[in-house]
């Protein structure tokens, strides 16, 4: 059974960085066809994708944050981690690791971290 995990502080103050880990147990990240996403949803609104890092470690980006978001790997903990730089309060939101067969369904979320932008 695959199993992911969020961590990461609860609360950040504007203009800082949000991080965040997710840690997979149960799978390895770098097996073949599963990609490994950062999803998040703001108070009162939908889900909102915001990149991947893929089984061979490439990286893709939301168009809307991508100046702003980083996601990497540490293959030797099973762990991928985001990275959002410039936070404002509307980047409160709840977020979610999940992953994804390839460009199909996503099979395994964890059970998501809230985030609070604040001063």
């Amino acid at each position: 059974q695959v199993q992911l995990q969020e961590s990461g502080p609860g609360l950040v103050k504007p203009s800082q960085t949000l991080s965040l880990t997710c840690t997979v147990s149960g799978g390895s990240i770098t097996t073949s066809y599963y990609n490994w996403n950062w999803i998040r949803q703001p108070p009162g609104k939908g889900l909102e994708w915001m990149g991947v890092i893929t089984y061979d470690g490439s990286t893709y980006y939301s168009p809307s944050l991508k100046s702003r978001t980083s996601i990497s790997r540490d293959t030797s903990k099973m762990q991928f981690s985001l990275q959002l730089s410039s936070v404002t309060p509307e980047d409160t939101a709840v977020y979610y690791c999940a992953r994804r067969v390839l460009t199909t369904r996503y099979d395994y979320w964890g059970q998501g971290t809230q985030v609070t932008v604040s001063s």
